[in-house]
């Protein structure tokens, strides 16, 4: 009976949506990309290896196989791929960046900056290589390369709590929709960047010492909907979700992940308003803050709004960064 009002109630806030907002939501529509980094096609005719043949660990080892003069060579000629090339020497793909990009991030070191689209860039906060604990931190809609401050003070806000140990990465590297339109109720543009975000944890791990913990995957609203999708594949210790809309799963065990999967939901975050229902494709299914999804609680009773749970003092803040350390149990 309570799935069959769930259905029905659905059906009444697809018909609203569909009806209200088809065509404001348009308007906003985006195209996902994906695929192979930009300037691939110069590369593959330079003899290089294709890059959508090479998962991170063969990218790792092609890079292993060339001297330094070599690699900086390609990171000279052609920094776009060189610099978005998951598995290869982050040095080397901070180098191709500083290349391609020519602006200032904020003191964060860019691992990635795609120019097709929007925009896509991942910003690095302390040293990644060598840090004990990574966390990386996946946002929601509106955030590109042109908008990525939000996103940035999340990260610097983290690498402060952890009191500088943790390497942050603020990922957005994928296309995430603009407004509330039918782009962030659907999984459209989620699909096409838990590809990207596995990828990229594949990547770190390509690049990372040997036995080296996984990252903490943080997940802000429609991120969490990303991060749902890629969880079976994601190589994370942690999966923390907050201000989330759903994740595409019933309950944690449906998402396939060995990982600890821990939710926060401020009382003020209009989030709350959002019907937790998946009917054709609109909406992302249950609240992972209900006690019947089984996700481990984080406070957040004193953070403010839907943006507010990286605010100094907050118990959300102390939470997370307990958790990017390692520190509960």
């Amino acid at each position: 009976m309570r799935r069959f009002t769930r259905t029905l109630i659905t059906a009444a806030v697809v018909t609203g949506v569909t009806a209200g907002t088809t065509g404001w939501a348009s308007g906003n529509s985006q195209e996902a990309v994906t695929g192979a980094p930009a300037g691939t096609g110069a590369w593959r005719a330079a003899g290089l290896p294709d890059p959508e043949r090479m998962g991170p660990a063969e990218v790792a080892r092609f890079f292993a196989g060339l001297g330094p003069v070599r690699r900086r060579e390609l990171a000279r000629t052609h920094p776009t791929v060189v610099g978005n090339l998951d598995g290869a020497p982050l040095e080397l793909r901070y180098e191709a960046n500083a290349r391609s990009t020519r602006r200032e991030f904020g003191g964060a070191r860019v691992l990635a900056h795609d120019p097709r689209g929007r925009g896509q860039v991942a910003l690095v906060y302390g040293d990644l290589a060598r840090a004990e604990h990574v966390a990386v931190i996946v946002p929601g809609s509106d955030v590109d390369a042109d908008h990525v401050r939000p996103l940035a003070d999340m990260a610097a806000s983290l690498r402060r709590a952890t009191g500088g140990r943790t390497a942050v990465v603020a990922w957005a590297g994928y296309t995430t929709p603009v407004g509330v339109g039918l782009d962030a109720a659907t999984g459209r543009l989620a699909e096409a960047g838990a590809e990207r975000l596995a990828r990229f944890t594949d990547g770190l791990a390509a690049v990372r010492p040997v036995g080296a913990a996984g990252p903490s995957v943080f997940c802000h609203s429609y991120g969490s909907v990303v991060c749902g999708l890629a969880a079976h594949e994601l190589k994370a210790k942690d999966l923390v979700v907050f201000g989330s809309p759903g994740m595409r799963a019933e309950n944690v065990s449906e998402l396939g992940t060995s990982a600890r999967v821990w939710a926060a939901k401020d009382p003020t975050d209009w989030i709350d308003r959002v019907p937790n229902v998946e009917f054709a494709g609109l909406g992302h299914g249950v609240d992972p803050t209900d006690p019947s999804f089984g996700a481990r609680p984080v406070p957040a009773g004193d953070a403010v709004g839907h943006g507010g749970y990286f605010a100094p003092g907050t118990a959300s803040l102390r939470a997370f960064a307990a958790i990017a350390e390692g520190d509960v149990r």
